[in-house]
């Protein structure tokens, strides 16, 4: 089953990549761009049988800095 988890910075943090991108949009001429919040997205192909409580743990041990990183996880449908 494929199972994306989407990483994003906490608010509050900094986010260089971020405002790296902003700016360079501002200088390809994209208009009306107010901010860049950059993250990552990581995808499983995994078993049907691991749960999503094996899923949150993966994200909170290795694939998300839970100190100043939000996760959130999408399986597909069945």
């Amino acid at each position: 089953m494929k199972t994306r988890i989407h990483v994003t910075l906490k608010n509050g943090v900094l986010d260089p990549q971020g405002k790296a991108i902003h700016h360079a949009l501002e200088t390809l001429g994209f208009d009306g761009v107010n901010d860049v919040r950059q993250g990552k997205l990581i995808e499983l192909d995994l078993d049907d049988t691991v749960s999503d409580a094996d899923i949150e743990a993966m994200c909170r041990k290795l694939l998300a800095n839970m100190v100043i990183e939000n996760f959130e996880i999408e399986r597909d449908a069945a």
